[in-house]
């Protein structure tokens, strides 16, 4: 097994270390969600953690690591009598992206169940973190139904597992940390408050901070036992610590100047429910300990409120996580008072830097520092990107391209709720929210011979495939003969997520202020409406001579925001390119992701201006998308008196349907795309 890099070692990234080491003093904090950019050692850290847990003492035998101390009385290795227990180390548990709800929480053998009668549970990764860490990389590509469970779980801490009736039960308390690159797409804003804290983790721009991190990386590739060997008193010193923190956290108080200051400052930033005050208060109170102290000051407040609330900060998908300082500071200076539990010695405005030794534990003499294969710097960053949509504004002209008409890129209008875009037929595609599909999980439509292990029986079914063989199988008792060959799996029909690839012609007839604005906005409120059901979209768009493919298909609808914002417009309309091009993105598509089915959303006032014959070849290449039976709509953004209908003529050669801005907003709309092969019907 390779050596781990040690946690002291990590360079820099004094948030994201301090925000682990708080759950490791208190698994009440509620996790940690690390945001950040590719190779910034999110996972590096993590999976350094482990090494400084404190060893749990377990009941010998158990596989649900239950305190011998005090045994869980309804564990289902159980019932356990309290005494002396064996010691190992805390666990890191990793939890991979395309695992089963049965891998999650553990399987239930039905088969067993029904014809022996017993109880035979494999547990399941929440059983294996128990008592330790539970690590989700990528956690935003985690299925929605799998980070619901594993949420539930963090907040109850116990697992429960179900089939039919028959249920087990284990506890499952853990330290829960996920890891996250926003550009491949964001987590709900209502799973992002199930983490107790969030921190946001970017590359240093210091070339000293980046020779260290590749220094120690290299060290530590060429011997990695040799480089832990030299980090070894510091990883022991924070071990220790953590062990001491946990043994003063009963004692730390929590007074009402503290209190009150966390409950302004959740009122300030207009937080949603409760969450965050309890999780501020949790957090400043292991701050203390960390540091030391029985009492809580306002700079653990304010260190609190830093890595608790910028999550929740989030008004809509495109918002990125953040905090005002200023205003922090005000708030708390505005509530804090003359009460012991704030220090006047304290250091005024630390700028909710961690504690003076660091929570490393020990300082290495390096200059500040970044970590392995990573950067501290700027957090902020990512939040100023993208948003000011190219160079000089969107407000501010910029000259034109020769010959080519080109303008600067204008704002989107304020975003709207649409109506339901969908691909027609049952899919089979990623759990979502758009288009109906066969699913693990949805309601009941059949039943089916299982193909491999069981996981959802059909009761009624498995009973009538039985029933007829009871008496040859000498059935004696009240008991059903239940074999192999009688068990059905239930077949189970939801929705699905799809990729919904965007075409928008960004060309001289589009390009008045006010209508561009207009069709960014109805894009924007589309782009608004996949992130909420779970799909993936891309961006192509077309201008000038050539088409572009602004956003290969991504997770991340932020980046499509961004992309759409900064836009520019101008120059003859290459239809046919446009189309061409999508066609392409779908082929490559279709074979790195055969099952998510494609939705085409053309936005165009219809014209075709580029290259020989452009209304003909538009109309060839819109026919290639009908007869590979891809679902399509196109948004008409014809405007004037005078309406020339070519939208319409596009979507009947697409196969789909033409639906106008306005009508993106109208009820109507429901019926016109709900089924789209009925309307190409109407069309032909």
């Amino acid at each position: 097994m390779s050596t781990p890099y040690p946690f002291t070692a990590v360079v820099g990234q004094d948030d994201l270390r301090l925000a682990l080491l708080l759950n490791a003093v208190s698994s009440k904090v509620g996790g940690v969600l690390v945001r950040g950019e590719k190779g910034t050692a999110k996972s590096t850290a993590v999976r350094a953690l482990s090494a400084l847990m404190p060893q749990v003492a377990v009941v010998p035998g158990c596989r649900f690591s239950c305190d011998p101390a005090r045994p869980d009385p309804g564990c289902p290795d159980g019932p356990h009598e309290p005494g002396a227990g064996a010691h190992r180390p805390a666990r890191m548990v990793e939890l991979p992206v395309g695992a089963s709800e049965d891998r999650l929480v553990g399987a239930l053998d039905i088969e067993r169940a029904l014809a022996e009668g017993v109880k035979a549970f494999e547990p399941g990764l929440l059983a294996d973190a128990h008592r330790g860490i539970l690590y989700v990389d990528e956690v935003n590509l985690l299925h929605d139904h799998l980070v619901d469970l594993l949420l539930d779980a963090a907040a109850m801490g116990a697992s429960y597992v179900e089939r039919e009736g028959v249920s087990v039960r284990h506890a499952a308390r853990f330290l829960l940390v996920g890891t996250m690159n926003p550009e491949e797409g964001e987590l709900r804003p209502q799973l992002l408050d199930r983490f107790g804290l969030t921190v946001e983790v970017a590359a240093s721009r210091e070339p000293d901070q980046r020779m260290e991190v590749v220094r120690r990386r290299l060290a530590h590739e060429d011997d990695p036992a040799g480089f832990a060997a030299r980090w070894a008193d510091e990883e022991a010193a924070v071990r220790q610590r953590i062990v001491a923190a946990r043994e003063l956290l009963p004692s730390v108080r929590l007074g009402d100047a503290a209190l009150r200051q966390i409950a302004a400052t959740c009122s300030a930033f207009e937080v949603d429910g409760m969450r965050a005050d309890i999780v501020m208060a949790r957090t400043a109170t292991a701050l203390a300990a960390w540091a030391g102290r029985t009492d809580v000051l306002a700079e653990d407040v304010r260190q609190a409120a830093l890595l608790a609330l910028p999550h929740r900060r989030r008004r809509s998908p495109f918002d990125a996580p953040g905090l005002d300082e200023d205003k922090l500071d005000e708030t708390l200076e505005e509530f804090g008072d003359d009460d012991p539990d704030t220090d006047p010695d304290g250091p005024g405005g630390g700028g909710g830097q961690p504690p003076a030794d660091g929570p490393e534990g020990g300082d290495t003499g390096t200059a500040p520092e970044a970590g392995p294969g990573e950067e501290s710097g700027d957090s902020g960053g990512p939040g100023g990107s993208g948003g000011s949509g190219g160079p000089g504004g969107p407000g501010e002209p910029q000259p034109a391209g020769a010959g080519s008409g080109e303008r600067s890129p204008v704002g989107a209008a304020e975003p709207f709720r649409t109506k339901v875009l969908s691909v027609p037929g049952i899919g089979e595609g990623a759990a979502g929210r758009r288009s109906r599909a066969r699913t693990e999980h949805g309601r009941t439509t059949g039943a089916r011979r299982p193909n491999g292990a069981l996981t959802k029986l059909h009761l009624a079914a498995t009973v009538r495939a039985a029933a007829p063989h009871q008496r040859a199988r000498g059935r004696s008792g009240p008991g059903l003969v239940v074999r192999r060959d009688d068990l059905r799996q239930a077949t189970r029909e939801g929705r699905e997520a799809n990729l919904v690839l965007f075409v928008v012609d960004a060309s001289g007839s589009m390009a008045a202020r006010q209508r561009m604005g207009a069709v960014k906005g109805a894009v924007l409120s589309l782009l608004l409406d996949a992130y909420q059901r779970r799909d993936k979209v891309g961006l192509v768009t077309f201008r000038g001579s050539a088409a572009d493919v602004a956003l290969p298909p991504t997770s991340s609808v932020d980046a499509a925001a961004v992309r759409l914002e900064s836009l520019p417009t101008g120059g003859r309309t290459p239809l046919a390119a446009g189309l061409l091009k999508a066609h392409d993105v779908l082929r490559v598509e279709r074979l790195r992701d055969p099952a998510r089915r494609p939705l085409v959303v053309v936005v165009t006032d219809g014209r075709a201006t580029g290259g020989p014959e452009p209304v003909a070849l538009a109309g060839r290449a819109a026919r290639l998308f009908a007869a590979e039976g891809v679902a399509s709509v196109v948004v008409d953004c014809e405007s004037g008196p005078v309406r020339l209908g070519l939208a319409g003529r596009l979507a009947g050669d697409l196969g789909g349907t033409a639906v106008t801005l306005d009508e993106l907003r109208a009820d109507s709309i429901a019926g016109l795309v709900r089924d789209v092969q009925g309307t190409s019907r109407r069309a032909a």
